[in-house]
C-alpha cells in the first residue's frame, strides 16, 4: 500500500499539486489529447465556452456552482473519448470596472475622467486589469476546471475587437444597425444609457398623488412622480372607461407650476382602469409606455425637462432642482392651488441600473440601435425553417432556433419565458457613453457619416461612443472559436454542444448571442441550454452583503478542500432550480472525501500484487459478498451515464453518494472484512480483487464531481488504463 494512504487525506496539499500535473500533462486541450492517442482523432467533438466572469473579480458560490457544473459535465465527455473543448476567457465588465477605476482616481487624487482624458483613463483602467485578473484565474484553476487555457479569450483582446468590428460593419451594411432618437434607460449616476435587462427592479415605499392640472379639469390624474407631470402632453383612458368617455379628443391649456401644457384627452387599451383613477397623465420624453401612446395618437414627443444629472430643466421654481426636490416643490404648489385630491403610501417598483444602484430616468437620446424586426435576406442558413436566401428578421431567426428544436431548452419552463421574451422584444440599444469598451466604428466629417474600422481619412472624427458590452459578448461561441477567419475550430466546434449559466442572464446574453451567431453564420450558438438556479443560503435566503450570509467557496476549500465544495453545490441542485448552501453541508462532504479515501485505503491493503485475473472475465462478483453483484455495479455505471447525459447532475451526484458510503462502505467492506478475518484463502483473493474493480468503477465515476481525490487515488492503484484518471475510459456495461 502507497505510504501516503497511512495519513489522513490532505486535500491543502494535494489539490494544487494534481492540478499542476493536470495542466503540464496538456490534456486540458483536446489536440494535446488526440496526439497522445487518449481521444480518436475522428471522435464527436463536444464543445462548451465558459461565460466570461469578470476579469477583476472574485468568485462567489454563483461561478463557483456554474464552475463545479459544467465541469462536471466536461470532464464526463472527456472520459467518454469525446474531442472535448471547454474554451476559457473573461469579460472587461465594463461599466462597472471603469466605475472603479474613476471612484478609486477620485478617492487618491480628486480628479475625473474628464481631468485625466480617455487615453490616461484607458491606461490606467488596463493596468488595474493587470493587477487584478490573475486573482479570478487562479480561483478557477483552485475550483479544478479542466478549461482549456492554451485558448484563453478576453472580451477586449485584438481577435475579439476584429470580430466586433466585423460583426457591427456587416450588421450596419444590412440596416441592422441604425443611429436614431428613440427613449432609452440613462442612468444619471454611471452617465450612461444601459439596457432593460440591466435594470434592477426595487419594492420601495412611494407616494400616489391623485390631482387636477387645473380646478376646471373634469378628471382626476393619479401619479407617483408630480415632478414629470410640467412635461405632459395628454392624458390617457381606457376606451371602454364610461367615466372619461365622454371626455375624449377634449383639449385644455394650463400653468403648471410656471410651465405652460397643453392636455388632450385619448382612449387608449394601455392604461388599465382599475389602477389609481384609471386616467393617467402621457409624458412622451420620459416613459417608453407614454412614448408608445404619443406616438400612436400622433402626439408630441419633443417636451424633455428632465437632463442627463436627473436635474429639472423647465422655467420656473423647478429649474435645475434634482427630480426628488422637485417633486416636494410640485406637491407643495398642489396643496397651494388646492388641486390635490388625495395622499396614499403605496409600495412601488424602483428601476435602478443594477452596475451603479442609480435610479434610471428614461429619455430621449440620440443612440445606436440593433432593430430587431427589420426583414433582410440570410444568405446562408442551417436553422431549419429559414432557407438560405430567404427573407427574414432578427426576431424570426430567435424563434426559428427554438421552433425547429435546432436549440433547446434543458429545463422547458425556460423555453416558455424566452419566446415570451422574444414578443416583447424591442430595438436594442448597443451604445454606451463611457470610454472603456470597443468603441463605435463610425466616422463623421460635417454632414458626412461613414461606417468603417479605420478612419477614412483627414477630418474624419470618430464616434465617442463605445458597444454595450454584451454586444461583444454576444459573439462569445464565434469569436473564441477564431470567427470571422473560418478556422478548424469554428469548423470542429461551432455550434457548441451546450450553454450552461444562471437563468438571470437568459436574456442579457444567451439570447443575444442566437440574435448575433444566427445572423453572422446561419447557426444557433448551442444545441442546448442548461441553466442554474440562484446559490442561496442554509436558510433560503439570497445571499447578500447586506445580510452577511456570504460564504467564500475558497476559504471554504481551504477549510474542507475543493472536491467537498463542488459536491455540496451540485446535491440539491436540479436544473433552472435555486440551491442551498452551507459550510455544514461542505463540511459533511469533507467527512465523505475523508470515507473515500479510508475505503481506498482498506482496499489497497488488501489487494494482492500483479493484475486482476478477473479484468475483463466473466463472474468473479457472486458468491462470496451479497449486495453487489457485478451486474449491479454496472447497472450504477449505467444509471450514473443516462443522469449525466441528461443534466440530472443532482440525481447523480446523490447515487454515487449513497452507493460509495451506505452500500460499499457499510455493507460490502463490512462483509469484506468478515471473510479477510476467515481461513479461505481463495475467497480472500476473489474478494481482494472484486474491491479492488469496484473501488476503480466507483472512483472513475465519481471523478468529474470530486476530481482530486479520485485522482490522487487513481494514482496510487498498481494497475490502470491511463495516466491520468481524468482521460481513463468512463465505464461501460
Amino acid at each position: 500500500m502507497p505510504e501516503k494512504f497511512l495519513k489522513p487525506y490532505d486535500p491543502q496539499e494535494t489539490e494544487p499539486r494534481i492540478y499542476a500535473e493536470w495542466e503540464k500533462s496538456g490534456y486540458f486541450n483536446p489536440d494535446v489529447c488526440i496526439e497522445k492517442g487518449v481521444t480518436a482523432a475522428d471522435a464527436a467533438p463536444f464543445s462548451m465556452v465558459l461565460p466570461p466572469p469578470n476579469v477583476t473579480g472574485v468568485l462567489h458560490m454563483g461561478s463557483a456552482l456554474m464552475l463545479a457544473i459544467e465541469d462536471i459535465i466536461v470532464r464526463f465527455e472527456r472520459m467518454r473519448g469525446k474531442k472535448t473543448l471547454w474554451l476559457p476567457g473573461t469579460d472587461s465588465a465594463a461599466i462597472a470596472t471603469q466605475a472603479r477605476v474613476e471612484k478609486d482616481v477620485q478617492k487618491a487624487e480628486g480628479k475625473n475622467r474628464h481631468d485625466l482624458g480617455r487615453e490616461e483613463l484607458l491606461s490606467r483602467i488596463d493596468a488595474f486589469i493587470e493587477r487584478n485578473k490573475s486573482t479570478m484565474l487562479a480561483q478557477m484553476r483552485a475550483m479544478g476546471s479542466s478549461l482549456d487555457w492554451s485558448r484563453y479569450a478576453y472580451t477586449m483582446d485584438e481577435p475579439r475587437y476584429r470580430a466586433v468590428m466585423e460583426a457591427f460593419i456587416r450588421m450596419h451594411d444590412a440596416g441592422l444597425i441604425y443611429r436614431g432618437h428613440r427613449i432609452v434607460n440613462w442612468d444619471p449616476k454611471g452617465q450612461t444609457t444601459i439596457s432593460d435587462d440591466e435594470i434592477v427592479y426595487e419594492e420601495r415605499p412611494a407616494k400616489l398623488y391623485t390631482f387636477r392640472y387645473g380646478k376646471e379639469f373634469p378628471i382626476p390624474v393619479a401619479t407617483t412622480r408630480p415632478e414629470t407631470k410640467v412635461g405632459d402632453v395628454a392624458v390617457a383612458v381606457h376606451p371602454d372607461d364610461e367615466r372619461y368617455r365622454q371626455f375624449v379628443g377634449n383639449e385644455y391649456d394650463y400653468i403648471f407650476c410656471d410651465v405652460p401644457i397643453h392636455i388632450k384627452v385619448v382612449a387608449d387599451h394601455a392604461v388599465d382602469p382599475a389602477f389609481g383613477t384609471g386616467a393617467v397623465g402621457v409624458t412622451p420624453a420620459h416613459s417608453q409606455t407614454d412614448w408608445d401612446i404619443a406616438e400612436r395618437h400622433g402626439l408630441s414627443h419633443e417636451n424633455i425637462i428632465i437632463d442627463e444629472f436627473a436635474k429639472m430643466t423647465v422655467p420656473g421654481r423647478l429649474n435645475g432642482l434634482k427630480t426628488a426636490v422637485a417633486r416636494e416643490a410640485v406637491v407643495e404648489w398642489l396643496k397651494t392651488e388646492t388641486l390635490l385630491e388625495n395622499e396614499e403610501t403605496i409600495t412601488q417598483n424602483v428601476s435602478t441600473a443594477e452596475r451603479t444602484g442609480g435610479i434610471v430616468e428614461p429619455m430621449p437620446k440620440l443612440q445606436w440601435w440593433v432593430d430587431v424586426d427589420k426583414e433582410f435576406v440570410l444568405s446562408h442558413s442551417e436553422i431549419p425553417g429559414i432557407e438560405s436566401g430567404g427573407t427574414t428578421t432578427l426576431k424570426g431567426i430567435m424563434r426559428a432556433a427554438v421552433d425547429s428544436a435546432a436549440m433547446q431548452f434543458v429545463t422547458e419552463r425556460y423555453e416558455r419565458v424566452y419566446r415570451n421574451w422574444i414578443d416583447n422584444l424591442r430595438p436594442w440599444c448597443i451604445s454606451r457613453q463611457i470610454w472603456f469598451g470597443h468603441r463605435i466604428p463610425v466616422w463623421y466629417k460635417g454632414e458626412e457619416m461613414r461606417a468603417a474600422i479605420e478612419s477614412p481619412g483627414d477630418g474624419w472624427v470618430q464616434d465617442p461612443d463605445v458597444l454595450d458590452t454584451w454586444f461583444s459578448s454576444g459573439l462569445w461561441t464565434l469569436s473564441t472559436l477564431g470567427w470571422p477567419a473560418q478556422t478548424d475550430d469554428l469548423q470542429t466546434f461551432h455550434p457548441t454542444s451546450l450553454i450552461e449559466s444562471g437563468y438571470d442572464i437568459l436574456f442579457f446574453w444567451i439570447a443575444r448571442m442566437v440574435l448575433m451567431s444566427g445572423f453572422l453564420t446561419g447557426q444557433v450558438p448551442f444545441k442546448k441550454v442548461y441553466l442554474h438556479g440562484l446559490v442561496r443560503d442554509g436558510q433560503g435566503r439570497k445571499i447578500s452583503k447586506s445580510l452577511g450570509n456570504n460564504i467564500d467557496p475558497v476559504d471554504m476549500a481551504a477549510k474542507y478542500g475543493m472536491d467537498a465544495v463542488r459536491l455540496a453545490l451540485v446535491v440539491g441542485m436540479a436544473p433552472g432550480t435555486d440551491s442551498r448552501i452551507s459550510e455544514d453541508k461542505i463540511k459533511g462532504y469533507k467527512h465523505f472525501a475523508n470515507k473515500l479515501w479510508n475505503i481506498a485505503r482498506f482496499v489497497l491493503e488488501h489487494c494482492p500484487e500483479g493484475p486482476s485475473p478477473y479484468l475483463g472475465g466473466e463472474d468473479v462478483w457472486t458468491d462470496d459478498i451479497e449486495g453487489f453483484t457485478k451486474w449491479k455495479v454496472w447497472a450504477l455505471a449505467e444509471e450514473i451515464t443516462g443522469d449525466l447525459e441528461n443534466y440530472r447532475i443532482h440525481l447523480a451526484a446523490e447515487k454515487l453518494y449513497h452507493a460509495v458510503w451506505h452500500t460499499f462502505a457499510d455493507e460490502i467492506l463490512e462483509q469484506a472484512k468478515m471473510i479477510f478475518k476467515g481461513e479461505d484463502e481463495d475467497a480472500k483473493r476473489r474478494v481482494a480483487f472484486y474491491l479492488y474493480e469496484t473501488l476503480q468503477i466507483l472512483i472513475t465515476l465519481l471523478h468529474p464531481f470530486m476530481p482530486f481525490v479520485t485522482e490522487e487515488i487513481w494514482q496510487s492503484l498498481p494497475t490502470k488504463d491511463a495516466d491520468f484518471l481524468m482521460v481513463a475510459s468512463w465505464p461501460q456495461a
